[in-house]
C-alpha cells in the first residue's frame, strides 16, 4: 500500500509538473495568435566532431500560418523548408524531399511548429518523444524520435531536435539537429512579428 501511495504521489508531481510546462509554453507563443509571419536574420553552425573548425554561415527565417517554416542560408544553397507535412532540405544546392506521413521522424517537429505558429492550439500531450523544460528564459523543446526497429534507426537522419523559446518576446532563439557524429544548428536574431 505504502508503494502505491508512493507511486500514486510521483505521478501526481510529474503530472503537475507537465501542466506547469506546458502553461509555460502555450504563454511563450501565445504571441503568434495574433501573428500571419515572423521573420529573423539565422546564422547556421555546421559542426562535424571529425572538424576543427566549425562552418559558420548567415540567412533568413521565415514562419508563415498555419505551417511554413522556410531557413534560407548562403543565398538560398542551402535551405531547411516545411511547408504543412512536405520537408525540403537543401544542402549545396541539392534537393533532398521527405513528409512526415511517410518519415515519422518528422510528425512530432511538424506538429510543434503547428503549435507554435498557432498560439498554442493543440495537443502536444500525446508526443512521447517531446520534453518541455524550462531553462532561465527559455523553453526547450527537445524531440527524440523514436524508431520502430534497429535498421529504422540507423536510417534516422537526426537524432534528436531541440527548440529554444523566449518565453518573455516569443522567438524562436534557435532550432539544433542533432546527428551521428555532429549537430547542425540555426541561431535566429531581430525577429520581427507582423
Amino acid at each position: 500500500m505504502k508503494k502505491l501511495l508512493i507511486s500514486l504521489t510521483l505521478m501526481i508531481c510529474q503530472l503537475t509538473f507537465c501542466v506547469a510546462q506546458n502553461a509555460d509554453l502555450q504563454k511563450a507563443v501565445a504571441k503568434y495568435k495574433k501573428t500571419t509571419t515572423v521573420t529573423a536574420a539565422a546564422t547556421k553552425t555546421s559542426h562535424k566532431d571529425a572538424i576543427a573548425k566549425d562552418v559558420v554561415t548567415k540567412g533568413t527565417l521565415t514562419m508563415k500560418k498555419p505551417a511554413d517554416v522556410s531557413i534560407s542560408i548562403d543565398g538560398g544553397k542551402d535551405q531547411l523548408i516545411m511547408h504543412g507535412s512536405e520537408f525540403t532540405m537543401v544542402v549545396k544546392g541539392k534537393s533532398h524531399k521527405t513528409s512526415s506521413q511517410t518519415n515519422p521522424q518528422f510528425a512530432t517537429f511538424q506538429a510543434v511548429f503547428e503549435y507554435i505558429l498557432n498560439g498554442g492550439e493543440g495537443d502536444l500531450s500525446k508526443f512521447s518523444d517531446l520534453a518541455v523544460t524550462k531553462q532561465g528564459n527559455n523553453i526547450i523543446l527537445t524531440i527524440t524520435p523514436k524508431a520502430d526497429s534497429k535498421k529504422a534507426q540507423r536510417r534516422m537522419l537526426f537524432s534528436s531536435f531541440v527548440l529554444t523559446i523566449d518565453k518573455n518576446t516569443s522567438e524562436l532563439k534557435a532550432l539544433r539537429m542533432n546527428e551521428r557524429g555532429g549537430y547542425t544548428e540555426y541561431t535566429f536574431t531581430g525577429h520581427q512579428f507582423k
